[in-house]
């Protein structure tokens, strides 16, 4: 997992409220359980105007032009903006991997849904949690904002916000450590502990 720590980009401005899960990722591209791939379809019944199915050159499909992930001004924007209760609907954790792959790094949101909060920081991805009032001035500002994880602001060009997040994902986010990356930390005493317990062990 990659080090979080500063981020400087536009935001795309998804002004939408209780986007759930399969409008992030639909149903029938769950059949993969790699973290990546994802990013070419997603929001893809918002993004394309036809039917999308797994395997389907996305190059050639129908866009939606007036989908903001279709502006080319928002090309390459790393940060999502968007309305309250975001990932809300079923449980998969193929929507933090489509964001991911897609090549968000942060989003911004009243509130999210707990387990699809849970499961952005378990994927690289950072949510942060703004009041509505400061959501509502973000989709009114036009430039770049910065993301600071270490002071844990938000700031344009004028302002600067502050956001909550717990000390160890916060841990986690800056040193690039999944869980995997936890349990490698650990690696000698879990080969020693192995060793030992065999040696009492034998019959297994």
């Amino acid at each position: 997992m990659e080090k979080f720590n500063t981020l400087n980009s536009i935001a795309t401005p998804l002004d939408r409220a209780n986007v759930d899960t399969d409008a992030i990722i639909p149903k029938q591209f769950l059949k993969s359980i790699k973290r990546s791939g994802f990013g070419p379809n997603l929001f893809d019944e918002w993004r394309y105007l036809d039917h999308g199915e797994v395997g389907m050159d996305n190059s050639k499909r129908p866009t939606n032009p007036d989908f903001v992930l279709n502006n080319p001004k928002y090309k390459g924007a790393q940060i999502l903006l968007t309305r309250e209760n975001f990932g809300c609907g079923s449980s998969r954790e193929h929507a933090p991997w489509a964001l991911e792959d897609f090549g968000f790094k942060a989003i911004i949101a009243p509130s999210f849904a707990d387990i699809f909060y849970n499961n952005c920081f378990k994927n690289g991805l950072l949510p942060i949690v703004l009041s509505h009032d400061i959501v509502d001035d973000l989709f009114g500002y036009e430039g770049d904002i910065v993301i600071d994880l270490d002071q844990q602001s938000v700031s344009t060009n004028s302002n600067s916000y502050t956001f909550e997040v717990d000390g160890e994902r916060k841990r986690r986010l800056l040193n690039g450590l999944d869980d995997i990356d936890l349990t490698l930390q650990y690696e000698d005493e879990i080969r020693h502990f192995e060793v030992d317990y065999f040696k009492q062990h034998p019959w297994l």
